[in-house]
């Protein structure tokens, strides 16, 4: 196997408190590339995770397009459907990668898969049922069992937007009580059903698989501080950030098995 070239277009840095003790966004994805590679079935292939502050206007050129296996979309504090100028540009590169280099697969997470759900015909809007914060169960629906082999998924939540219902073509993964659209999958061509890896063309989480319980508490306390979150919210997120989660275990390496990678099974 070959070395795995990834892209990760950064909508967002990492608040201060978060940056100061666990780096940028892309070392935090690279730390939960590296341990869920850890735990694949060796040889463990070569590989490198490129960032692009698309806030900036910076992307990959066409070239390296051709070369890159897949494009991770990180979070952002601001709502996809934002009036901000350079969400537009960011909508329409995802379209236009998607039709011009197929063979580059799509990972969206949390404003990640709201973007693209813009991206592809769906909307982004405020969730009426507010905030899902720390650890929530994501019931999974048959495809989401299926990639992600198990019947729920445990994983990190920071969002108050949300997609209120799947894009065009677009597969259910799980939903949670407070937010249908927890996860989908656009399989390639005109596949009724995801049956393999190799059928995923993109793949999105509203979860956060990259978060840490340490990293969720700064950013409860940060939004708490600023009045974002009140006392009641801020403790429930509290509660729930020390729950275990999926996000090594589960979802990191669904990610490397979109790459043609094996694991053992989980015991």
């Amino acid at each position: 196997m070959g070395a795995i070239r990834l892209a990760l277009l950064l909508c967002d840095t990492p608040i201060p408190s978060v940056r100061s003790v666990h780096g940028t966004y892309v070392e935090i994805y690279r730390r939960l590339l590296e341990e869920s590679l850890n735990q694949a079935v060796a040889p463990h292939p070569e590989w490198t995770l490129d960032g692009y502050d698309v806030v900036k206007g910076h992307y990959p050129s066409e070239e390296a397009l051709s070369q890159y296996h897949g494009i991770l979309i990180s979070g952002s504090a601001a709502s996809a459907y934002a009036p901000l100028e350079w969400i537009p540009p960011v909508l329409q590169f995802l379209s236009r990668t998607a039709t011009s280099h197929p063979q580059v697969k799509i990972i969206g997470i949390c404003f990640g898969l709201q973007l693209v759900a813009r991206a592809f015909g769906g909307e982004c809007v405020p969730n009426k049922k507010g905030w899902e914060l720390g650890v929530y169960e994501v019931d999974l629906t048959t495809a989401g069992k299926l990639i992600f082999g198990q019947d729920k998924l445990r994983i990190h939540q920071v969002h108050r937007d949300h997609v209120p219902s799947l894009p065009p073509r677009f597969h259910l993964l799980g939903s949670t009580d407070k937010c249908l659209v927890q996860g989908m999958v656009l399989p390639y061509g005109s596949a009724a059903e995801v049956a393999s890896f190799s059928d995923i063309h993109i793949l999105c989480l509203q979860g956060h698989p990259e978060f840490t319980t340490d990293i969720v508490q700064k950013v409860v306390d940060a939004r708490e501080a600023s009045g974002i979150l009140d006392a009641p919210t801020a403790q429930e997120a509290r509660r729930r950030a020390v729950l275990e989660h999926d996000g090594v275990n589960a979802v990191g390496k669904v990610i490397w098995k979109l790459f043609g990678l094996s694991f053992l099974p989980s015991v």
